[in-house]
């Protein structure tokens, strides 16, 4: 599991899982329904993406993500 702490490690694990798979990201946009300018920023961690259009490219990779509470 990977705690993600901001935008880049996000991008960073998409990216990571993209290759890992071979897929390319005209590929992938395409199959996430999201355009290659979107994708190429995601993956570089632009921090204004948007949340809907993400979730959708980590659903495609098949990355889960959880949400945890911090303990008190």
């Amino acid at each position: 599991m990977t705690t993600i702490l901001n935008a880049e490690m996000l991008g960073e694990v998409i990216r990571r899982e993209r290759k890992r798979q071979k897929v390319t990201q005209s590929d992938l946009a395409a199959l996430a329904g999201v355009g290659v300018r979107f994708l190429r920023e995601l993956e570089h961690g632009k921090s204004s993406c948007q949340l809907g259009r993400t979730l959708e490219v980590l659903q495609t990779l098949g990355i889960s993500v959880d949400a945890n509470t911090r303990e008190q």
